[in-house]
């Protein structure tokens, strides 16, 4: 038992038998006598736990409120955890506060990150220490409003319709839509809303950094299936989703594929060595939009097998490539 769970064991004691003398306290804690009292000290220096020992009965017991003669109560604050529990709490949260480099989520981690270390108490500088250990490097982060963001999150728990100017950077049009929130996507360092946008009458992914103006709308979203969003946002490749049509096969060079095997490219991937050392990858697709940005990563070190059109698009970037940088 380690002393976070004796201090919460020691409260119990106290709330469930109001007066509890020290052989109890010991049976029921398994520790010294010496360890008992640092856990007692502990409880009432640094959780205000009005706990004195009366010595008449011989028992440790909450004291007296002179106004209502009755015992006082006290209540441990936040969740209690073991140490490794703790460790991925913290690990989690300095995670988060990592990534979120556009600022979207900061106001509310700075009160999750006093609360957790609070609720470490005495681990508060180990907690502030693996912080100091752990680095997140974000890449490619776009600034994104803090209000939209905060409203698309209230819309799509409230399951209200939204009404919102949006810019595409594909086609450098603005349009006003009225879409209905389905799911918020955190995706390579930026954040997207897939939703039924009933200007196009379909689903559709939108980069909320996109998003210039928004309000919520007192209309009911219109309600899809779990198993149609999976379908059609997750059976393709990316952000650039859609109902997968197509297949790609790719062909890794030796030296690249002892990387590329331990990547996962698309949940329904599958990969293989020949003789040779070369590692075929092969999965589904629907838009290639960032297919060919992530296969032109590689440069000489892979190729496509197929479709035809795809490996075409892909050549055509890498000779427009060659006479950008002749």
């Amino acid at each position: 038992m380690n002393p976070i769970e004796r201090i919460y064991k020691i409260q119990h004691l106290l709330q469930d038998r109001k007066a509890v003398r020290l052989d109890e306290f010991l049976d029921s804690l398994e520790v010294s006598l010496a360890t008992f009292k640092r856990d007692l000290e502990r409880l009432r220096d640094r959780f205000g736990a009005p706990v004195i020992y009366d010595r008449q009965t011989n028992t440790y017991r909450y004291e007296i409120d002179p106004a209502s003669k009755q015992a006082k109560t006290h209540e441990l604050p936040g969740l209690w955890f073991s140490e490794p529990e703790a460790t991925a709490l913290v690990t989690m949260q300095h995670l988060l506060s990592s990534l979120d480099q556009g600022g979207l989520l900061g106001p509310h981690l700075e009160p999750l990150m006093t609360r957790i270390d609070s609720i470490l108490g005495g681990e508060e500088a180990s907690s502030k220490e693996l912080r100091q250990r752990i680095r997140v490097i974000p890449q490619s982060i776009r600034k994104t409003s803090t209000e939209n963001f905060s409203l698309i999150g209230s819309a799509l728990l409230k399951r209200q319709r939204i009404q919102m100017r949006f810019y595409s950077r594909a086609s450098h049009e603005v349009t006003e839509r009225e879409v209905s929130p389905q799911r918020l996507i955190f995706y390579k360092g930026n954040w997207y809303m897939d939703a039924w946008c009933h200007l196009r009458d379909g689903l559709r992914s939108f980069a909320i950094d996109g998003v210039q103006h928004l309000s919520i709308q007192n209309k009911p979203c219109k309600e899809l299936p779990n198993k149609t969003l999976d379908e059609f946002l997750t059976t393709g490749y990316g952000i650039f989703s859609g109902k997968a049509t197509k297949k790609v096969i790719l062909r890794f060079k030796p030296d690249m594929a002892r990387w590329v095997s331990s990547e996962l490219w698309h949940p329904d991937q599958i990969g293989q060595f020949d003789q040779g050392g070369h590692y075929t990858l092969e999965f589904p697709y629907s838009q290639d939009t960032e297919l060919v940005m992530d296969i032109m990563r590689y440069g000489s070190n892979v190729e496509v097998l197929s479709p035809a059109d795809l490996r075409r698009k892909v050549s055509d970037c890498h000779a427009e490539a060659a006479k950008l940088n002749a």
